[in-house]
């Protein structure tokens, strides 16, 4: 969870060095990978039962030219590290109770 406070940090820090507006709420983006759909698909039902926007899963293609699932979970939240951060936590677990890959989180510049 270091690491991750670390990239959250970073990304904030980024966002708002750049002049993005901090008293905006952002749609954060959350993302979640597993080669396994079924496993994927868990995970997805274990965070709608916390109550979270679940997109549908798509195939992805990676560089190598294979293929992974993938769903996002999009989060209303502050442009705050410790706020994305208490969301980060419960995806992380989630991930790791279901055998998928937490990919981090990412959003958009706000003016």
């Amino acid at each position: 969870m270091e690491n991750w406070q670390e990239i959250s940090e970073d990304i904030v820090e980024s966002l708002l060095e750049d002049g993005s507006n901090p008293e905006k709420l952002y749609e954060v983006e959350h993302h979640f990978v597993c080669e396994n759909f079924d496993k994927l698909e868990e995970a997805a039902l274990a965070a709608f039962k916390l109550g979270y926007d679940v997109e549908e899963p798509a195939e992805l293609e990676l560089e190598d030219g294979g293929k992974i699932w993938g769903f996002d979970i999009v989060v209303e939240a502050e442009l705050n590290a410790e706020v994305i951060m208490e969301d980060v936590a419960k995806l992380v677990a989630i991930a790791q109770q279901t055998g998928v890959e937490y990919d981090g989180w990412g959003t958009y510049f706000q003016d």
